[in-house]
C-alpha cells in the first residue's frame, strides 16, 4: 500500500456522534428499539435512508412507512445500526468515482445491490450467515473512494479508468497503480474506525480468500463472489455472472439460490443496471 493511502486514511475523521450513539445501543444488553429511535431522528439523512428502505420493493409492504419508531421497529437494530455506517461512511468520504467510471449515485446502487445479494441468496441458506454478511457486503467498496482520491491526485485517471472498464478483475488493476486492493484499503479504514475484527477481516481476505483463515474462509468467498457479480464496472453482466458462478461452483455454494437472487435483483432494478 502506498504511503499516499496509508496517510489519507489515518486522516480519516471519526465516525459521527449519531453512529456512536446507535453502535453503543445496539452493542447494550439493555438497548432499546425506543431508544435507537429517539436517535435515529436527531439524523435527518439516516431517518430519508431509512423510510426509503422499509418502503423499497425489498419489503412488499402494502402501506407506506412514515413513522420512524415503526420503520426502526420493522427493520431490527442490527439493520438500523448497518444502515448508519452506510449513511456515515457516505458523510465522512469524498465521493468522486470518475476513476472507477461511474457517478457516485450509481456507486451508491451497486453498493446496495451486492447488500441485496445477501438477503435474497443467503437468507434462504443460512440466515445467521446473511445476518452476518450484510453490513460488510454493502460497505465492502468504501476502499474505491480512497483509490479514486489517490488516482486523481496522480493524474491517472484517464489509463486507469480505461484499465477499470476491460477489467474482470478489479482488484488486479488496484494492484497495479497503488500496490494494494479495495477490500484491503476497506479493511484498513474500518480498522481506524474501531469495526470489530471479524468485519476487518472478511473484508480484508475477500480478494484472496482462499488464503484466509479458516474462520474467514466461507465469510470472504461469499463477500468475493457477490462484487464479482456485482462488479462495479458492469453489475451483472453475463461475463460477470459466469464468473461468478464458476466460483459458486467450485466452492459448492448453493447455485440454483445465487441465481435465483441475481434474477430476483435484475427484477427489482431494471433498467437501472
Amino acid at each position: 500500500m502506498t504511503e499516499g493511502l496509508l496517510d489519507r486514511i489515518k486522516s480519516i475523521p471519526p465516525l459521527p456522534k449519531t453512529f456512536i450513539e446507535i453502535e453503543k445501543i445496539y452493542r447494550s444488553d439493555d438497548g432499546t428499539i425506543s431508544e435507537m429511535s429517539k436517535v435515529v431522528e436527531k439524523d435527518p439523512m439516516l431517518v430519508a435512508n431509512i423510510l426509503k428502505l422499509v418502503n423499497s420493493p425489498l419489503y412488499g409492504l402494502r402501506n407506506e412507512i412514515k413513522s420512524v419508531s415503526q420503520a426502526v421497529s420493522m427493520l431490527g437494530m442490527k439493520e438500523v445500526y448497518t444502515l448508519s455506517a452506510a449513511v456515515s461512511v457516505k458523510k465522512l468520504l469524498k465521493v468522486d468515482m470518475e476513476p472507477y467510471g461511474v457517478e457516485p449515485e450509481r456507486f451508491a446502487m451497486i453498493s446496495n445491490m451486492q447488500g441485496a445479494m445477501v438477503r435474497y441468496w443467503l437468507k434462504k441458506v443460512d440466515f445467521s450467515k446473511a445476518d452476518a454478511l450484510f453490513m460488510p457486503a454493502l460497505l465492502q467498496e468504501t476502499g474505491k473512494i480512497i483509490i479514486a482520491d489517490e488516482i486523481v491526485k496522480n493524474d491517472e485517471v484517464f489509463q486507469f479508468k480505461s484499465d477499470i472498464q476491460s477489467a474482470t478483475d478489479i482488484s488486479q488493476v488496484e494492484k497495479m497503480y497503488v500496490d494494494t486492493t479495495s477490500s484491503v484499503v476497506t479493511a484498513k479504514i474500518f480498522e481506524h474506525w474501531g469495526f470489530d475484527d471479524f468485519i476487518v477481516n472478511i473484508i480484508k481476505y475477500s480478494d484472496s480468500y482462499q488464503s484466509a483463515p479458516d474462520e474467514y474462509r466461507e465469510f470472504s468467498m461469499y463477500l468475493k463472489v457477490i462484487k464479482t457479480a456485482v462488479a462495479v464496472n458492469s453489475p451483472l453482466s453475463e461475463r460477470n455472472i459466469a464468473i461468478a458462478t464458476h466460483m459458486v461452483e467450485k466452492e459448492s455454494a448453493n447455485k440454483e439460490g445465487f441465481l435465483d437472487a441475481v434474477k430476483q435483483i435484475k427484477e427489482q432494478y431494471g433498467d437501472k443496471i
